[in-house]
């Protein structure tokens, strides 16, 4: 049996990266039936054989380091998206469309809980209609202890930081449509040639581009998972118990609490509450918590 890499999946047709070379492979029959469909994902390390009519089926699947996972709201069911994934490159647009603090938040935990180091990457910060969210947003996420990255793939601002970030073992880059995740890319290589597509002007609400998921070879190193957009984002799978460790202003604070079960809304003696009173974190921040802890 051969081990690779899952780098691409569409229409149960996964292509596998071997030592010897790249592959198309299918589920074996009792994979299918003993799982639902996130089964085999992009980024998974999976082991396949050739079969008698000459085609390769994967036969196991290998125990996963990280993976990012989603469900749609009041959702039942949970889907990870990608796998074995080193960090989370969260893109958000400071204009066309507008950005969404909840959207925002919602794809850090999203990170946080799956295992990856969590990034926003700030983008069109050349549009002068964005400057005041451009600011707003790196205040607060860098005081929150996220790194922030602004870019522009116009005037090609923080584009080498970029450049050094991706090529630093493999990320996925999530967001919802149209902030420019592929422009991102297609600027760091325009051989991709990625799709991309206005927002629209009455909407201000970007159209899904990217149709099926793929890890994307960087020629400076380093791979990127680009994922269909994430325009309804549900929590995957997260204990409500454990939501507060996936908000990085609240880690300092957690364990301080007067009781040890405190979730952090309404107990007497809350370490994170106080915190919240004295500035110590975004009241914002804490809003956006609850929101998620409510449908968990």
């Amino acid at each position: 049996m051969t081990t690779g890499r899952v780098i691409e999946a569409s229409g149960g047709v996964y292509s596998v990266s071997t030592p010897s070379g790249k592959v198309e492979a299918f589920l074996r029959g009792r994979l299918k039936r003993g799982g639902t469909g996130d089964r085999v994902v992009v980024g998974d390390r999976v082991g396949i054989r050739e079969s008698s009519s000459g085609g390769y089926v994967i036969e196991k699947v290998h125990p996963r380091r990280t993976s990012l996972a989603r469900r749609t709201f009041r959702g039942r069911t949970v889907k990870v998206v990608v796998a074995n994934l080193d960090h989370l490159l969260v893109v958000a647009s400071v204009a066309d469309p507008p950005p969404s603090r909840e959207v925002i938040d919602r794809m850090l935990v999203m990170g946080e809980s799956g295992g990856l180091e969590a990034h926003l990457v700030l983008t069109k910060i050349d549009l002068a209609k964005g400057h005041k969210h451009w600011e707003v947003l790196t205040e607060a996420y860098r005081t929150a202890g996220y790194p922030v990255l602004g870019t522009s793939v116009v005037t090609g601002a923080g584009m080498e930081t970029f450049r050094r970030l991706t090529g630093s073992g493999s990320s996925a880059l999530i967001g919802p449509s149209g902030t420019g995740k592929s422009s991102l890319l297609n600027r760091l290589d325009p051989k991709l040639s990625l799709r991309t597509q206005q927002v629209g002007r009455r909407s201000r609400i970007g159209r899904h581009t990217t149709v099926s998921s793929r890890l994307v070879p960087l020629p400076h190193g380093g791979y990127v998972a680009d994922t269909p957009g994430f325009s309804d984002v549900g929590i995957g799978d997260v204990a409500p118990v454990e939501l507060g460790r996936c908000f990085a202003d609240f880690r300092p604070y957690l364990g301080r609490c007067r009781f040890r079960d405190c979730v952090h809304v309404y107990e007497p003696g809350c370490a994170v509450l106080r915190a919240v009173a004295e500035g110590g974190i975004e009241r914002v921040r804490h809003r956006n918590y609850r929101t998620v802890l409510e449908e968990l």
